[in-house]
């Protein structure tokens, strides 16, 4: 088992290593997005389920996407609702991001900025990740540090008590909501922890 302090978990990332922290909804798997085929690799996810990527400031994520600038003040207008927060916005890509973090299709990123102090801390210290829930693809979420390192022997876990992902949960958390700008309007591509307001 590879449970870590969030120094550690820092200098990990940093090196290319795949991480996993606590998030506002559920624990990620987390590397460099150049190193996003191990993510795939670790989890047997199926190349069309693309990662993910977080970020500590919205600032860090929009040279990423590109759009009129009509488009993009909507979609910051949108960020400023909802971030930090549960609430994935899937864009139009640059190409800046590797083509290893969406295969299947490289002209659209999902991209985030979490509301959680641990994930914002690690994030701001490592640059934005690729990243997506800490599980077996098909399998269900895990949600603590103990039942992580074991199926992922591998992976650098923040391991501290105050990682959030000690302990038993009473309520299981939600994945981030999912939408998609398709020219004109947003998507909803996946329910999740946030509803979005008509």
């Amino acid at each position: 088992m590879l449970k870590v302090s969030l120094p550690q978990l820092v200098d990990a990332a940093r090196a290319g290593q795949v991480v996993s922290f606590p998030t506002d909804t559920l624990p990620a798997l987390a590397s460099k997005p150049e190193q996003a085929a191990e993510i795939y690799r670790l989890k047997h996810r199926q190349v069309h389920k693309p990662l993910i990527l977080m970020a500590a400031k919205a600032s860090e994520l929009w040279p990423y996407v590109r759009g009129t600038s009509e488009e993009q003040e909507q979609w910051h207008f949108m960020a400023e609702q909802y971030w930090p927060g549960a609430i994935t916005l899937v864009l139009p890509a640059t190409g800046l991001h590797p083509i290893a973090m969406t295969p299947a299709n490289p002209r659209t990123l999902g991209i985030r900025v979490p509301k959680n102090d641990l994930a914002l801390e690690i994030l701001a210290a490592t640059g934005p990740l690729a990243t997506t829930s800490a599980n077996r693809s098909g399998q269900p979420p895990l949600r603590n540090a103990d039942d992580i390192s074991e199926l992922f022997p591998q992976v650098q876990v923040l391991g501290t008590g105050d990682s959030g992902m000690e302990g038993e949960r009473t309520v299981a958390p939600q994945p981030s909501t999912v939408v998609a700008w398709k020219g004109q309007d947003w998507q909803v591509l996946r329910e999740g922890a946030i509803a979005l307001s008509a």
